[in-house]
């Protein structure tokens, strides 16, 4: 299943190269910058019945652009409110303020992993703030030396965690969903990330999974749902129409 995105950088709604951004001056390779708001496209997501989609902050708190980032994801969350998720910078402090602004889930990754370590003590706190049907996990990777480890701090960072169905089982009681982003091939619009692809589809578990990055045709989109046998959704950024790319917006939400 197809779910949108609503990626802002700098206040505005992006599409960029995922291993390019940089916290030291607000830095990242763009692919597209779009004329519309945040709130925009959440109408339109609304409009077109699609649930689950995910807001991502992109700019680290307390740096120049992330009050303006924040306050266009605030925007979009009241335009289509329970219709959208929201990650980037969640924390224990925060999550419960974005839940009641509109958002369906708040999305957590660095929180749980300071220091590159996961924290299980962590994960407990928040879960016990919003519960777990609140939550999802962004177990967002890179490969490294043929073993997917978790990238956090807007992928800056790899943390000592594999990503594999041990993990995956371990944390499904404690959220309602994953979102994974193959950082490797994030934003590069030359195929996602096969081998990701096919680890996630061997997980059996209650949770959906939403897997990003590389999708850059329906010929992409048609091996997903094969490989997977449609137990893996899906997001599309540079790739897909709205955000200056080739795959037809039109056509993914009949499917």
């Amino acid at each position: 299943m197809f779910r949108p995105c609503i990626d802002i950088h700098n206040g505005s709604v992006k599409q960029i190269v995922g291993g390019s951004l940089k916290d030291a001056g607000s830095f990242a390779e763009e692919n597209f910058v779009s004329k519309l708001s945040a709130a925009d496209y959440a109408k339109m997501y609304q409009r077109d019945g699609l649930k689950g989609g995910h807001i991502i902050l992109l700019n680290k708190e307390g740096t120049e652009f992330f009050e303006a980032t924040k306050s266009r994801a605030e925007a979009a969350l009241k335009a289509y409110p329970g219709g959208l998720q929201i990650g980037g910078g969640i924390t224990d402090k925060n999550a419960a303020e974005f839940l009641k602004l509109g958002a369906s889930h708040v999305i957590v990754t660095s929180y749980l992993f300071p220091g590159g370590e996961f924290d299980q003590k962590r994960l407990e706190k928040i879960c016990k703030i919003i519960g777990p049907e609140h939550l999802v996990i962004d177990l967002s990777c890179k490969k490294v030396g043929g073993v997917y480890y978790v990238a956090t701090d807007r992928w800056q960072h790899i943390t000592k965690t594999k990503v594999g169905l041990r993990l995956l089982n371990k944390l499904t009681k404690y959220c309602d969903e994953f979102l994974i982003h193959g950082v490797d091939v994030e934003g590069k619009r030359k195929g996602p990330d096969k081998s990701l692809i096919r680890l996630l589809s061997n997980y059996k578990g209650r949770n959906r999974i939403t897997y990003a990055g590389g999708i850059h045709s329906m010929d992409d989109v048609r091996m997903i749902e094969e490989i997977s046998g449609g137990r893996l959704d899906y997001t599309i950024g540079s790739a897909l129409s709205l955000f200056g790319g080739d795959i037809p917006y039109e056509q993914l939400i009949r499917r």
